[in-house]
């Protein structure tokens, strides 16, 4: 009996066995064509899986949209995978680990499954790439033999143009692009790359930069004139000119070897600063008390420049290499310099409305009707941005056929002046066509007596009629 069960449990066990030996080796055969158990190739599972399954697989894992180039003027450009026919293909790589496996040790897999990191075989049209390189700003530049070095002048004054600095060295950088994109990276930037470089420079390129630090030296001035808030800096912009040249344009130098200096454009330079910022009798635009503005034009008040004494200034200035901000010599000043030269204290006389204010700092300060000249006898008071040159009491103003004593006097204009008149007892409307004075601003004697204690001399006074 115990023999019997001997036999069955040995029959048995020999049975498992066989049975598993069967198996193991049925599972060996089987992975002679596909991966064997426990094999993973870039974290895919490829176990039970023949090479073109795997890389099928594999592919569809890879990812590339492209590669984004930055130039030296840091301007983006796009080349996209797609448009190159840019592909993966993995089954170079699986074939080699597929021929490496031995399918009747696949069981070594069962306690630590096998991870395999490959790299794809990457590939793109270069014809297709080369196309859109040769579209790309960077890659459409002068030939090294081509890249001169010149001097031109422009609206910033005399400029170095040199073609040879910081050229795009395209074999490096076609490398470059090659080399990022089997990398599957997806910037490159060309210039921190070291993708530019200088060229050299031949003997006549030598003697251009030496001429360029001559000018360069001469047209860099540090004057700086003001006129208010404005300021004109005599930049290259401007100096540029003032380097003296022949017929033919071309520099003229001394016997040293430096730059000539053209006084007559430095002249002309003041004139054009004179011509710009002298106000006398210049048209201005002017906003009323009634909010509109007018275009007053005429008048002695504003500012005239110096012209001979700024000619002699710059020209020794300039020379000297004299470095300020200036405020330009004037024969006549206003009360405040540049364009708007009238500022926030003033006379306003409207002759339309027959109405007279004054401004302080921009502050109202006083206003009343007033008399201006009779325009049905052609008296009209004169329009005009004139200004207060004198201040008297208890004057006698005469002329043919009157003689008018009036307690305060200011005379803005020859013998026309803002005064008093004890001999009117209405101010304002429509008087002055009928019964205007001979030019002068007549004014009610209260209002009179307080403006004549407020204005200082050389106030401005604004006097317009509308629609003229």
């Amino acid at each position: 009996m115990n023999k019997n069960r001997m036999r069955k449990t040995g029959i048995a066990i020999g049975t498992f066995f066989f049975l598993l030996a069967v198996s193991y080796l049925g599972l060996a055969e089987y992975y002679k064509n596909v991966f064997s158990y426990g094999i993973w190739m870039n974290h895919v599972y490829c176990t039970g899986k023949t090479v073109e399954e795997a890389n099928r697989e594999l592919i569809g894992n890879c990812f590339y949209d492209g590669l984004t180039l930055y130039d030296d003027k840091g301007n983006a450009f796009w080349i996209e995978a797609e448009e190159i026919d840019f592909s993966f293909d993995f089954e170079e790589a699986l074939r080699e680990c597929f021929a490496e496996q031995n399918p009747y040790l696949w069981i070594s897999n069962w306690f630590q499954a096998k991870e395999n990191i490959l790299e794809p075989v990457i590939s793109y049209d270069e014809e297709k790439l080369q196309e859109i390189l040769g579209s790309i700003p960077a890659f459409m530049g002068k030939k090294a033999e081509e890249r001169q070095v010149f001097i031109q002048k422009s609206d910033h004054g005399y400029i170095l143009v040199d073609e040879r600095k910081g050229v795009l060295n395209e074999e490096k950088a076609k490398e470059a692009i090659r080399q990022k994109m089997l990398s599957l990276e997806a910037e490159l930037d060309l210039k921190k790359s070291g993708c530019y470089e200088d060229l050299s420079y031949t003997a006549r390129m030598e003697e251009e930069l030496a001429k360029w630090e001559k000018i360069k030296e001469f047209q860099e001035c540090r004057i700086v004139y003001v006129f208010g808030r404005e300021q004109i800096p005599v930049d290259a912009s401007v100096a540029c000119n003032f380097i003296a040249v022949d017929e033919d344009g071309g520099f003229l130098y001394d016997e040293a070897g430096n730059l000539l200096q053209d006084n007559n454009k430095i002249e002309e330079f003041v004139d054009s600063l004179a011509d710009e910022y002298d106000t006398v009798g210049k048209p201005r635009q002017f906003e009323t008390t009634k909010g509109d503005t007018v275009l007053v034009g005429g008048g002695t008040y504003g500012n005239r420049i110096d012209r001979e004494a700024e000619k002699e200034y710059l020209i020794q200035a300039f020379s000297g290499r004299v470095a300020e901000i200036h405020t330009p010599q004037y024969l006549q000043e206003g009360w405040a310099y540049g364009k708007n030269d009238i500022g926030g204290t003033y006379i306003e006389v409207d002759m339309t409305e027959q109405m007279m204010y004054y401004y302080l700092d921009g502050k109202l300060q006083l206003e009343t009707p007033i008399v201006t000249g009779n325009t049905g006898r052609r008296w009209e008071t004169p329009e005009g941005v004139n200004y207060v040159y004198g201040k008297a009491v208890n004057r006698v103003l005469s002329g043919p056929g009157y003689a008018s004593h009036v307690n305060f006097w200011m005379p803005v204009k020859g013998n026309i002046g803002i005064h008093d008149a004890p001999w009117r007892s209405e101010f304002g409307g429509d008087i002055y066509k009928t019964a205007g004075s001979h030019g002068c601003i007549n004014t009610p004697y209260e209002a009179m007596e307080k403006l004549y204690g407020m204005i200082r001399t050389g106030t401005p006074v604004v006097m317009f009629y509308r629609g003229n």
